[in-house]
């Protein structure tokens, strides 16, 4: 049942370099994949609902940073369990490895029905809240709507993926990702558009659709999260050699478990709001500067996802390998693996990042033909490219130490960055640069967080969290 990670742990035998990076590269390889999955999907909804005008896509860009809050709660939900899990396979304690994550499902069922109700009651308000124009308001309403509708589902979900990673699967969550990115597609080339008649090798056939727009690319990515949904539970609770829930085993809630759920969650659903109340306000600051503007910054935010991948999915990784070292008591081997999925992820998003400057024109055609948006859009995203081996720094590290359970120090360094430095310098250059002056203040603050990170890191202080 061990996995090779906690078996180099617990071997009491100093592990090489090329022993180190073997095991990165096959936890990291894996979940970059799934990365690459979830970023399809957004490329895929940007492309579909773009090819509908820039009103459809304003529609989605506008509550994209209000859907990004209530997923990155959702992912602060399912963490504060994970890690735990994570910590109690590195220490060979199997059974309560099982019992953590039981207790996971139960307290996710609970918070993610609450957020869903409340979500629902406050969509027809959100798109008013964050400044819209009158025609862009119905489509950002159902959209958010729909996000909210399907919210439980999609919590299920994160929490069944980070505790297969944490356990050190990382290949079923890659491949089921990878399934949710094709049935995407499908669900959506059926309910975005309307009937109509394809050619395909000179043939043509009639193909049914059911006109939805905007409402249909909600509803195609929820239905292919709720079959994808049920695969990541299924594989969790059945198949899991490590987590598997066939045999018996106790659903009760335990206090202790509870409060560093909690603990963890909270200081990350924190960090979370930060982030996303922060970007939630940017576009109320950029919602003024027109329709052509929310939607240039909405296809720069999906074209730079490509860039941000790595770091996302070797986060992931650094999150079992520092949880899991610490669970074996292996501090050393915490600090050096935090260290080098650091290094790792500021070299390939920093490649990602010169490639992106060259190549983003392209990418951002893909989303739309509408000329003024693709032309704005590849200007403000070319100003960012500069801060991404920092952005890399604050990813991972904040992942790594995740591990550690040190999320409180994390969720304050990006508080004071992202509302101290990017909001401020936001505020002031869309005055003088409009979209432009607001992209140079996340240039400028991405960097200044990535220098934060770096510092705690360095510190060592996040180990006495452990």
């Amino acid at each position: 049942m061990q996995t090779e990670l906690v078996r180099h742990l617990n071997s009491n035998q100093p592990i090489t370099l090329k022993e180190k990076l073997k095991v990165v590269y096959e936890l990291s390889i894996p979940a970059i994949l799934a990365q690459v999955s979830d970023i399809a999907m957004q490329y895929i909804d940007a492309a579909m609902v773009g090819s509908l005008g820039a009103v459809a896509s304003a529609s989605i860009g506008l509550v994209s940073s209000s859907t990004w809050l209530l997923a990155g709660i959702m992912f602060s939900c399912a963490t504060g369990f994970a890690v735990q899990i994570a910590q109690a396979i590195g220490a060979k304690r199997y059974d309560e490895s099982r019992n953590i994550f039981r207790q996971g499902i139960v307290v996710s069922l609970i918070f993610s029905i609450t957020v869903a109700i409340i979500g629902t009651l406050i969509s027809p308000y959100v798109p008013i809240w964050l400044g819209a124009n009158p025609e862009v308001i119905p489509g950002a309403s159902i959209y958010f709507a729909v996000f909210c509708w399907f919210y439980p589902v999609r919590q299920i979900m994160a929490l069944s993926q980070a505790s297969l990673q944490c356990s050190g699967d990382m290949k079923t969550p890659s491949i089921l990702n990878g399934l949710m990115c094709l049935l995407d597609v499908i669900f959506n080339f059926f309910l975005i558009f309307p009937s109509r008649q394809i050619t395909i090798f000179n043939m043509q056939f009639q193909v049914y659709g059911a006109n939805l727009g905007v409402y249909g690319a909600a509803l195609g990515t929820a239905f292919a999260i709720v079959v994808c949904a049920i695969l990541t539970l299924y594989f969790a609770c059945i198949k899991s050699p490590i987590l598997h829930l066939t045999e018996k085993g106790s659903w009760k809630l335990q206090p202790y478990v509870l409060h560093e759920a909690r603990r963890i969650s909270f200081s990350m659903a924190l960090e979370r709001v930060a982030l996303s109340g922060a970007q939630i306000l940017s576009t109320r600051i950029i919602s003024p500067l027109g329709t052509v503007a929310i939607a240039a910054h909405s296809f720069a935010i999906t074209a730079e996802s490509i860039c941000y991948m790595p770091g996302y999915g070797i986060g992931s990784a650094s999150t079992t390998l520092v949880g899991q070292s610490i669970g074996a008591k292996r501090h050393d081997m915490a600090v050096s693996f935090a260290w080098l999925t650091t290094l790792l992820g500021m070299a390939i998003m920093g490649l990602a990042g010169v490639f992106m400057y060259f190549y983003c024109p392209y990418v951002i055609s893909f989303f739309t033909s509408d000329v003024q948006a693709a032309q704005l859009a590849a200007q403000v995203l070319r100003i960012e490219l500069f801060a991404e081996p920092m952005f890399a720094a604050s990813i991972v590290i904040s992942s790594a130490l995740r591990g550690a359970k040190d999320t409180f120090v994390p969720a304050l360094l990006n508080l004071v960055s992202m509302w101290g430095v990017r909001l401020t310098l936001a505020y002031i250059l869309s005055k003088s640069f409009g979209l432009s002056g607001v992209w140079i203040a996340m240039c400028i603050e991405l960097n200044v967080r990535g220098i934060l990170f770096l510092i705690r890191l360095k510190s060592k202080t996040w180990l006495k969290r452990a």
